[in-house]
């Protein structure tokens, strides 16, 4: 049974309890009754939550928000292609990449050989849970009103988010900006191409011939091709 207890890590026993009243008038004070615990578990000696046990409480679920969101930390400088991050709730962070040559990888059935292709310069938004992804057209000059278009890729929504299929993503509590960053870009290159989502044709003319006209050559992307989606980058950071 001790080796069991051990395994659990360290034990958390119970401090404090707070009771929450509010009057029912529009502007709706409340009163916060904290409590002391006993040994058994009970709630012992209430009396009016004190400042000090009120800093204690903001301390703690400032520490608790600080692990949630430690992902948006860098190691160091922040680095060259972040665009935004945002703390707040869940927290995201929004980056680019410039076009390059990267290996896409295609399910059969779409008859694309799966190889390294030339693909636009891309805006990534992220969260823990989730990925959206479009095109720019022109990388050197991004700021707040960069028009952004579709993501010429397969298993992507309408409104810019990844389906990643049957690829989990687990981003690790010690995870730091960088490495987010990476996760989700390996993540995404890693997986398969299959279908448009909602019929969702996110180019002009046949994505399917587009890609197998650039997979396995040097052919530049034909930025072209590329829909606007009459968003801004600054849709994305509201």
């Amino acid at each position: 049974m001790n080796n069991l207890t051990n395994a659990f890590g360290s034990l958390y026993h119970p401090q404090k309890a707070f009771l929450i009243y509010q009057q029912e008038k529009s502007n709706k004070p409340v009163y916060i009754e904290s409590y002391d615990i006993d040994q058994q578990g009970h709630p012992i000696n209430a009396h009016p939550l004190s400042v000090a046990e009120g800093l204690a409480l903001v301390r703690a679920l400032r520490t608790s928000e600080n692990k949630q969101t430690a992902f948006l930390k860098p190691s160091g400088l922040l680095p060259k292609n972040l665009l935004y991050i945002n703390p707040e709730k869940d927290g995201c962070a929004v980056w680019f990449t410039p076009k390059q040559n990267a290996k896409l990888l295609f399910k059969e059935d779409l008859g694309i050989t799966s190889g390294k292709a030339n693909i636009p310069a891309l805006i990534w938004k992220a969260t823990k849970e989730s990925l959206a992804i479009y095109a720019i057209i022109n990388e050197h000059e991004i700021d707040a009103n960069t028009e952004l278009c579709h993501a010429p890729f397969f298993n992507i929504y309408p409104d810019g988010k990844v389906c990643m299929g049957n690829v989990s993503i687990q981003i690790p509590k010690n995870c730091g900006l960088e490495d987010f960053i990476n996760l989700w870009q390996t993540a995404f290159f890693n997986s398969y191409f299959s279908h448009m989502m909602q019929n969702h044709n996110p180019v002009k003319g046949n994505m399917v011939q587009l890609w197998k006209s650039l997979s396995g050559t040097r052919k530049q992307f034909p930025v072209k091709s590329l829909i606007p989606i009459k968003r801004t980058l600054k849709h994305l950071i509201q």
